[in-house]
């Protein structure tokens, strides 16, 4: 039986980012599935009284940040734009998520947003802009867009979201396996090595 990992991300979260980029080559060698859980980081920050990096009042702690992401991208060896608007609201951007799961386009939705978001520094804050980007991927974005106000898609975002909080997730990105909360792209060697003893 293969073991599963749930990965909690949020397309606005540079870290969930870095650690999307490695799933496919953790899960090949893990032979594990990888369960894909779309979430609102500012209602899970909201909820548990965390806040985003980008707000931390501590400037040196502020600007290490940065340097730390640099040593991740260079670690990775994989392509990363410091997004000029961040931080964005991604109200939209996941609620859009959910209803590319129910259209069966996520994974071509997901490839194509963190794209967006982190190698090419779109604002996808703008609908029009995320629309866009959406079909220039090939998918039908004024379509997700409009089932992305569907009720059933809110609160599936929602539910996700409070889920996320109830099992003892703060921020982005948090990962689940064996019954064990792992968070942030740096404790990927974790999970992996948690993944190997299931």
């Amino acid at each position: 039986m293969e073991a599963e990992l749930e990965f909690f991300f949020d397309y606005g979260s540079p870290y969930s980012y870095l650690a999307n980029t490695q799933l496919l080559g953790l899960s090949q060698r893990t032979n594990c599935v990888v369960k894909y859980r779309p979430m609102l980081l500012g209602g899970v920050f909201k909820a548990t009284g965390n806040r985003s990096p980008a707000a931390e009042p501590v400037e040196s702690k502020r600007l290490y940040q940065g340097v730390e992401m640099q040593r991740w991208v260079s670690h990775y060896d994989v392509p990363f734009f410091y997004n000029p608007f961040f931080p964005i609201n991604t109200l939209r951007v996941m609620r859009m998520a959910h209803a590319a799961t129910q259209m069966n386009v996520f994974d071509k939705f997901h490839a194509t947003v963190f794209s967006a978001m982190w190698e090419r520094g779109k604002n996808l804050g703008d609908i029009e802009i995320l629309i866009a980007e959406l079909i220039h991927a090939g998918l039908d974005g004024d379509s997700l867009a409009k089932m992305s106000e569907e009720a059933s898609v809110k609160q599936s975002l929602l539910a996700t979201s409070e889920e996320a909080v109830r099992r003892g997730a703060f921020g982005a990105p948090t990962f689940f396996c064996g019954g064990e909360m792992y968070f942030g792209n740096d404790r990927l060697q974790f999970v992996e090595k948690a993944l190997r003893e299931e």
